[in-house]
């Protein structure tokens, strides 16, 4: 079965937030690209607030559940005490757990299996327990990736950024390989694989086939490709390239 897509809607709220008002309201968004064959939604609530909003969050998770119960709701944050209990509270389908670097423009890294690994744990266990699946963002090293099977998450999500970021250069047969030996490492420990970062309907062909791999989540080039061809199509294209 080919990879799942998760849609992350960040970006729409961020639009909505830039006018102070509900527009884009983000149950539409998720509406339009679960209707269109998405199969999960991905939010990624921060501590400033500068995109989804504390109280965005379980708006949406009642919403799903309501009309959308086969819809994996995905929470992506950092270890954050507060953000840890809002995700216990709502209980969604996966939390994925994201280092956060203050000032950060966007996730541009994970965390390491050794120095975090009590701290992922400590996290981990509390969700687990509630039935919430746990991943956790990890860097694409195919020699490291089999050390996240010690944290006790059930997933790895691998940053795909220097992977998308090859495409088209001269480095994207080595990131081709880098990234596929960390998809098979990973699975190979008995870890789930999660995908995402800078992923598009052109770069996926390099991963989409491989084996492990579950889900990709993908958010900035699915809300570009929509300002373009509409949300519908734009989600589309990404099924299409995954091999749905």
């Amino acid at each position: 079965m080919p990879a799942k897509l998760s849609v992350n809607i960040n970006k729409y709220a961020l639009l909505r937030n830039s006018r102070g008002h509900n527009v884009p309201d983000l149950r539409w968004a998720a509406d339009v690209a679960i209707a269109a064959g998405a199969h999960g939604i991905t939010v990624h609530p921060r501590m400033d607030q500068r995109h989804v909003r504390f109280d965005d969050v379980p708006e949406l998770a009642a919403h799903l559940a309501e009309h959308h119960p086969d819809v994996e709701l995905n929470i992506e944050c950092e270890d954050d005490p507060f953000l840890l209990e809002m995700v216990a509270r709502v209980r969604p389908h996966q939390c994925t757990l994201v280092p956060v670097t203050p000032g950060e423009v966007t996730s541009d890294h994970g965390y390491d299996p050794i120095a975090d690994r009590d701290r992922l744990r400590a996290a981990a266990e509390p969700l687990q327990a509630l039935g919430v699946r746990v991943s956790c963002f990890v860097d694409p090293d195919p020699e490291a990736v089999a050390a996240f099977a010690g944290t006790g998450t059930d997933r790895v999500e691998i940053y795909t950024g220097p992977y998308a970021w090859a495409w088209g250069t001269p480095e994207q047969n080595a990131q081709v390989r880098s990234m596929r030996a960390t998809i098979a490492n990973a699975a190979a420990v008995g870890l789930g694989v999660n995908a995402g970062h800078d992923l598009d309907r052109f770069n996926l062909a390099g991963i989409a086939d491989q084996d492990g791999l579950l889900e990709v989540s993908i958010g900035h080039a699915q809300i570009c490709r929509a300002l373009e061809v509409g949300t519908s199509q734009s989600v589309r294209e990404l099924l299409t390239a995954l091999g749905w």
